[in-house]
């Protein structure tokens, strides 16, 4: 699937559609380069799923739990992580196979340690398209 968005609204909404239709257990690799709008990305996708408080990247906990949504929503952010192996401390295990969605930001960084069945999101900036163009794609 593929989506256009010019500007951080539409990439909310974009994502909103997603959450909505989330179920427990989903795992969304979210990609794209510094200032790419994963963080807008894991706004609307927490809206989707009925949280309302507000939603900040984990890039130094690794981990925000939002447990009051239609299901739990587990956001991560493995930018900060050298090595996969890194990821069992954490117990993430328990989060990728529990009741809950996971949203992982770089989550290039652990796929040899992901299961199969992920849905890999990108957004890529165009600038030709203008500052605020965001392709978004779902693989």
């Amino acid at each position: 699937m593929m989506w256009e968005s010019f500007c951080e609204k539409d990439t909310v909404a974009i994502a909103k559609e997603l959450g909505e239709a989330a179920k427990p257990g989903g795992i969304f690799l979210l990609e794209g380069e510094l200032g790419a709008g994963k963080t807008a990305f894991a706004k609307g996708f927490a809206l989707g799923l009925g949280i309302t408080e507000p939603i900040t990247s984990p890039t130094f906990t690794i981990l925000q739990e939002y447990p009051e949504g239609k299901i739990p929503f587990y956001h991560f952010d493995v930018y900060r992580i050298l090595e996969p192996e890194e990821m069992y401390e954490i117990g993430w295990e328990n989060y990728l196979f529990g009741n809950g969605v996971c949203l992982i930001e770089w989550a290039s960084r652990v796929r040899e340690i992901l299961p199969d069945g992920c849905k890999t999101i990108r957004l890529e900036k165009d600038l030709e398209k203008g500052f605020d163009y965001r392709k978004i794609t779902m693989e």
